[in-house]
């Protein structure tokens, strides 16, 4: 293995060297063999100089979903604009585009990665396409494909040029058999979504290429995450977003899960900053490869007095979806990420009404608001 991996780098160093600028038909050497695609031998490589810099080089894929673009301001402050690479399938907003740099990534197309990863000098990504919860069970086929078959290509290439890879699991990952009060790192699984099922494979298959091959696999198990700057997905826990949009535009909310239902929740900011500090983590601190991270937990009826504390005329209603439940039923109520805060210092920042302050000076102040004041 260390023998492919020097004559690996002998051949991208051959490439990079070439001063006269004519194309150099080489084929790229695969550090593993594991995967049948190969590379065609007239594959353009740049050889661009990059200023030697001890920041990473990132790439975030599905990085227009609800955490990607937050995250790579995250890192941009912290690593420079010009190192974070924002990537995605979909067309970006203009304040996304000129916010730094953005292209064009299908993790289905593994070529056109690979590629990316080579003429970008990578050495960090950052796996964020997934189909969710509900959204998932919609449309199967669609997330196998996208969830694990991404997946794939993205463990190779990231085994092939030694990357730092974070892929983000979740409370999905749990089933109807897992301790849900807390749930542990380290239990029984077995989810009955194809979401949580990708998920388990996600984790297994890291920690399996981090022995087998030595990659350095990162991996947070999130909560249900509220930001203000994205509209809900389809999520189980998008309720938890919705509920503020709703009591600034209409007064009323309807809740698609029952008001006793109790699920780990997180702000976005201290998501974000959880990820930034495991990616930042030494190597030798991390006594496994993915972790819970927690903040607080609560029901729909819990986040909605908390709000009506705002808003105090917002009028909540129960319209259950069956689907939603049945996922949310199956859920942990409560993490316990005692390993992460141990391991490599975890601790969040926000509680439930630090959460909903915070919501309601994002989203602005409409009459409502001001006449609750």
């Amino acid at each position: 293995m260390p023998i492919v991996r020097n004559v690996s780098r002998a051949v991208s160093q051959l490439l990079q060297s070439s001063g006269c600028g004519c194309g150099v038909s080489i084929v790229p050497v695969r550090c593993i063999g594991v995967s049948p695609r190969q590379v065609a031998s007239d594959a353009g490589f740049h050889s661009v100089s990059f200023a030697e810099t001890d920041h990473p080089r990132v790439l975030i894929t599905g990085g227009l979903g609800q955490l990607g673009v937050g995250l790579a301001k995250l890192l941009r402050k912290h690593f420079g604009k010009n190192n974070v690479i924002l990537s995605d399938i979909r067309k970006p907003a203009d304040n996304v585009f000129y916010s730094g740099p953005f292209i064009y990534a299908d993790i289905l197309d593994y070529k056109n990665l690979r590629e990316i990863v080579v003429n970008n000098r990578i050495t960090w990504l950052f796996h964020y396409s997934a189909l969710l919860s509900a959204v998932g069970e919609a449309n199967v086929p669609l997330a196998r494909a996208v969830n694990i078959t991404g997946l794939h290509n993205v463990l190779d290439i990231a085994a092939e040029h030694n990357l730092r890879l974070f892929v983000p699991s979740t409370i999905g990952a749990f089933g109807p058999t897992s301790p849900r009060d807390p749930t542990p790192d380290l239990c029984i699984q077995r989810p009955r979504t194809i979401y949580g099922v990708s998920k388990v494979h996600a984790e297994l298959m890291g920690e399996y290429y981090h022995y087998r091959y030595g990659l350095d696999f990162r991996c947070l198990r999130y909560p249900g995450i509220i930001s203000a700057d994205s509209q809900p997905g389809g999520g189980t826990t998008d309720y938890a977003v919705q509920i503020f949009h709703d009591a600034i535009k209409t007064g009323k909310f309807q809740c698609n899960l029952k008001p006793d239902t109790r699920l780990p929740m997180m702000y976005i900011d201290d998501c974000l900053r959880a990820t930034l500090e495991v990616m930042e983590a030494p190597a030798e601190a991390l006594t496994m490869r993915t972790y819970n991270i927690s903040a607080m937990s609560f029901t729909p009826e819990e986040l909605a007095q908390e709000v009506q504390k705002h808003v105090p005329e917002l009028q909540v209603t129960y319209s259950v979806d069956k689907v939603r439940q049945a996922i949310a039923d199956s859920w942990p109520m409560n993490f316990d990420d005692r390993n992460a805060r141990r391991d490599w210092g975890w601790k969040h920042d926000y509680d439930l009404p630090e959460l909903v302050t915070t919501m309601f000076g994002f989203l602005g102040s409409d009459s409502r608001i001001a006449q609750a004041n």
